[in-house]
């Protein structure tokens, strides 16, 4: 029986019902359910203390008999951790033993620390908001164990392109996440040197001008410019003002449009929203897009292939 266990190496759990949800879920999908010491721990915000989160995700992640680790939830606090986790160490062993680890949002941090390293990751579903709702997404359920499964999954979504949509037919390195994430790493040894890669990015809770800022790290920092694609996903859950006078995210878009050479595609389902897909950091990945529609044929880097029985 393959075993899956739960990380929680950021905020605390705010609900453990749904937690439960998703132990109840994996064991019926046939997995085997661990959860890391800490994983119900509350220290301020915190699922547990930086030295004990830090030792359960180098844990989760060297165990030998770990299929499947899955974070409960994002929110903060793997900024904390990056100087306490053997990375090198780590993505020798998830290479040697194909250890899949999966999550987004805050876990952006780590996924990109460890492809800095040479291991590759599944930005997708959390355990609690995710596979332990009440009612789960199909859409997201149906892309999390169909990646997991194969060697390479094709997707094709229709969408409602912003004015200055351009065709692209691109192909390159899949990576990326959390937005805020991302940006924090420029400058840092965890921060990975793609060049020619599709760059896909999210956040939540970030006024636009936010983005833009973070946005203009990026380019500034040469890391937008490296890029064949900046696919935008999900940029939800933010508060225009009074003030703002029509500033909104097509705003940011078309800012980053006049200011980067590099092709921008938007509409991507990934993010902190219900319906979301699975994309594989550091996968092999073909594009293409047009003013409705994406295909994505996203190649599976992890040598192991998880059951999927619903």
């Amino acid at each position: 029986m393959p075993i899956a266990e739960i990380v929680a190496p950021s905020g605390q759990v705010l609900d453990p019902p749904a937690l439960d949800r998703a132990i109840a879920h994996l064991r019926a999908r046939g997995y085997a359910v661990r959860e890391a010491p800490q994983l119900r721990a509350c220290v301020e915000r915190f699922a547990g203390t930086d030295d004990a989160r830090a030792a359960a995700l180098e844990a989760a992640l060297l165990a030998p008999d770990a299929d499947l680790v899955i974070a409960a939830r994002g929110g903060y606090g793997l900024s904390r951790l990056m100087t306490r986790i053997d990375w090198a160490r780590v993505a020798a062993a998830m290479r040697e033993r194909g250890t899949v680890f999966v999550g987004h949002s805050d876990i952006t941090a780590a996924q990109l620390a460890l492809l800095a390293v040479g291991a590759p990751s599944l930005a997708g579903p959390m355990a609690c908001y995710d596979l332990g709702a009440e009612t789960r997404s199909g859409f997201t359920e149906t892309h999390f164990w169909g990646l997991l499964a194969a060697d390479e999954h094709r997707v094709r979504i229709g969408r409602a392109a912003l004015p200055g949509e351009p065709a692209v037919a691109l192909e390159g390195l899949l990576w990326g996440g959390n937005l805020s994430l991302v940006a924090s790493l420029v400058g840092t040894p965890w921060l990975p040197a793609i060049q020619g890669g599709l760059l896909f990015l999210e956040d939540v809770a970030e006024h636009p001008y936010r983005v833009e800022r973070m946005l203009s790290q990026l380019l500034h920092a040469g890391v937008l410019g490296r890029q064949r694609a900046i696919l935008l996903g999900g940029f939800t859950d933010y508060r225009l003002f009074p003030n703002d006078n029509g500033y909104d995210m097509p705003s940011v878009v078309a800012w980053l449009r006049a200011n980067c050479t590099t092709p921008v595609v938007t509409g991507l389902p990934f993010g902190h929203t219900r319906d979301k897909l699975t994309l594989p950091v550091g996968g092999r990945c073909r594009l293409k897009a047009d003013e409705t529609r994406i295909d994505l044929l996203m190649a599976n880097p992890l040598p192991r292939r998880l059951p999927t029985r619903a």
